[in-house]
């Protein structure tokens, strides 16, 4: 109890996802999951990045079912302008043929950008909340009751936003160049010359290169939204442990980190189209 109380205490406490896990018992939440090995559920980036989820399709189904071809209200002018600005975008990178990138692109945009989003609700307003009910309504130490906000700042969250756009890569080079193209994309580049049995020996070399190079596409994308957004929450929490000083202090960091979250959401967007743009060009 005493080292909760302390600032490390306090950080390591936000930063702590709710768990849910199965035991020889049943389930377990929390603490009791701390050797349950991979199958730990953060039950707390899944309810959020759902009902995030949720919301953007409330959202613009909303948009959708009250679009007039009159003069539109503010609302549906905000939703055509990120309509077109994704758009644009997209048809500026993308140079392949696909009905499903621009739905794609707008749904990560957007989805990021509302996880995102979330970093700016004070760090101690959600997580109060969900100590005071789990200890007046569940019988709970507050102590015991974890509550991140935050989804992109849980490497889970974002390594799976990674493998589903590595997916999507890997099927459209199948679907593009066939299988034959994709094995040779990977072997025959970007080392190649007209000498077979030189060739013999630069495939293993055209092979880890490539590789490499694949698999350093999804790693760049998880890493990067969640290094960044980690980053802002921490320094959330620590202007949170200022006292009342915090108030002026995280209005400038909120300021600042509105650009953060909006780049962030941004930057996710651009490489999935740029990478996906890669795997439909057959160029060779």
């Amino acid at each position: 109890m005493a080292e909760e109380v302390t600032l490390s205490g306090h950080i390591q406490h936000h930063l702590t996802n709710a768990k849910m896990c199965t035991t020889d018992n049943g389930l377990a939440f929390n603490k009791a999951c701390s050797d349950s090995g991979f199958w730990t559920w953060h039950i707390d980036t899944l309810a959020w990045s759902i009902g995030l989820g949720v919301l953007f399709l409330w959202i613009f189904r909303r948009a959708a079912n009250k679009a007039t071809t009159g003069v539109p209200d503010k609302f549906q002018c905000f939703i055509e302008m990120v309509i077109d600005f994704v758009g644009d975008n997209v048809a500026k990178t993308f140079q392949g043929k696909s009905t499903l990138i621009a739905p794609l692109a707008l749904t990560i945009f957007v989805w990021v950008f509302l996880m995102n989003l979330m970093d700016l609700i004070p760090v101690d307003f959600l997580p109060a909340f969900a100590g005071f009910v789990g200890e007046n309504v569940f019988g709970m130490d507050s102590h015991d009751v974890y509550m991140k906000i935050v989804p992109t700042t849980d490497i889970n969250l974002t390594a799976a936003l990674a493998v589903g756009v590595f997916l999507l890569m890997i099927a459209y080079s199948i679907r593009i160049k066939g299988i034959g193209g994709f094995v040779k994309e990977l072997t025959l580049h970007p080392f190649s010359t007209k000498n077979k049995l030189a060739m013999v020996f630069l495939i293993p070399c055209n092979l880890l290169l490539e590789t490499i190079a694949l698999f350093a596409k999804p790693f760049s994308l998880a890493l990067r939204l969640f290094g960044n957004l980690y980053a802002g929450e921490l320094i959330f929490i620590l202007i949170g442990a200022v006292g009342l000083m915090q108030l002026p202090l995280h209005f400038v960091w909120a300021v600042f980190h509105i650009l953060v979250i909006t780049l962030q959401a941004f930057v996710f967007m651009m490489l999935t189209i740029v990478y996906l743009s890669m795997a439909s060009s057959d160029n060779h």
